[in-house]
């Protein structure tokens, strides 16, 4: 592989080139979301109408950490994010992220909103306008409430494309990368005490953390470890470790994070950072089950229509079946769903999506639109021909 500072070797790949897939990434996708999915059946009492952990008295104390599924996933953005980017224009970046994106969550706002709509149990819908804007994504940004709470996390997502958009634009380098990473990391730090909206809105120094972590592991990934990396890595591990006791309290409330031990949260995150350092320095490159790649498929699908959807369904069967047969059969109902998602809609719809903003961005790069195929759009008559036409006909 290429060194930073130095010439690529022969046998590297050209930059921007995509290598082999990692299926560690996708196994460590997949127990993310299975960790979240296990935080909202088991560690939430809205489903269930009393206390969760009445219900799970054993599992509850580890379901009540599965939401680091989120710290996790977002681990992951940063390393894929920066893989992806690599050798793309601004345009091909925002065509990829888009066609990833969207077709997806398209299918699963509709599915959640027909389960709401039918049975508002643990959730009503109070405005279909709300629905509207929620495909959107956006609705985070304009005080719109998310449709499904899960979704939240999208919207940092989308700041971090919008922030890393700067660097496509300059061009994905090495050196570009760690001054992102160093700049973005010195926002997250001072956004805290500056009174100043736009900063505090982009910096997200909750999640930052992670994402810039991930850009710095697969910055080691493709050049080499070196001490600046280590150096940007510990950092925000740090930063990361520092935010968890507040992380606990937006997810679990203050009481019950006072009656939960901290520790095995911060011991979540030093796994984590292992796991992707390992995959940076490619000690997991021998993971290479197939059946990973189509698993990891899986997750987003699974995630956005995972949540509501299925505190629903839990709440309104409680009392049918047993805890422990209704938590596994709604689980595989969403599996189940979610491959169809990916199958149906996903796959084919972001084939065309992709395609179709693809031309519009050549367009953007031409400085004018392609015209039609002749016979598609009529010509405009000229001055002549117009005044031929009667008055009052077309």
């Amino acid at each position: 592989m290429p060194r930073a500072g130095g010439r690529a070797s022969a046998a590297a790949p050209p930059a921007g080139a995509p290598g082999p897939r990692l299926a560690a990434l996708d196994a460590v996708r997949v127990l993310a979301a299975l960790s979240v999915l296990f935080y909202h059946y088991a560690a939430l009492d809205s489903a269930w109408g009393k206390p969760a952990e009445d219900v799970f008295p054993a599992a509850h104390a580890l379901a009540v950490y599965g939401w680091l599924g989120v710290e996790i996933f977002f681990l992951v953005s940063g390393f894929v994010i920066c893989m992806s980017a690599w050798g793309r224009t601004v345009g091909d970046f925002a065509v990829s992220r888009v066609s990833r994106l969207f077709p997806a969550y398209w299918a699963a706002v509709a599915f959640t909103s027909l389960v709401l709509f039918t049975w508002p149990e643990v959730r009503r819908v109070e405005s279909f306008s709300d629905v509207v804007v929620n495909l959107s994504m956006l609705q985070g940004g304009i005080g719109v409430p998310h449709l499904d709470d899960a979704y939240w996390t999208l919207f940092v997502e989308l700041k971090f494309y919008v922030l890393f958009a700067a660097v496509v634009m300059s061009g994905v380098t090495y050196r570009n990368c760690v001054l992102f990473c160093g700049v973005w990391t010195l926002a997250g730090v001072v956004a805290p005490s500056a009174d100043n909206g736009l900063l505090s809105f982009f910096a997200v120094p909750s999640a930052s953390p992670y994402f810039i972590a991930g850009i710095a592991f697969h910055l080691m990934r493709r050049f080499r470890p070196n001490a600046v990396l280590w150096a940007v890595v510990g950092v925000q591990f740090l930063l990361a470790q520092h935010h968890v006791h507040a992380r606990m309290i937006s997810s679990l409330g203050r009481k019950a994070t006072e009656q939960t031990p901290a520790w095995p949260a911060h011991a979540v995150i030093v796994l984590g950072f292992a796991v992707m350092a390992a995959v940076a320095l490619g000690a997991l490159d021998r993971v290479r089950w197939p059946w990973l790649r189509h698993a990891g498929a899986l997750t987003y699908p699974l995630y956005l229509i995972h949540m509501m959807a299925g505190l629903t369904l839990i709440h309104h069967f409680r009392r049918d079946i047993a805890p422990v047969p209704l938590v596994i059969g709604v689980t595989a109902l969403m599996v189940v769903l979610a491959w169809l998602v990916h199958r149906l809609v996903e796959r084919p719809l972001g084939r065309l999506l992709c395609d179709g903003l693809r031309r519009g961005v050549q367009d953007i790069r031409c400085g004018t639109p392609r015209r039609a195929p002749l016979g598609r759009i009529p010509a405009q008559p000229s001055a002549r021909e117009a005044e031929r036409v009667p008055a009052g006909r077309s």
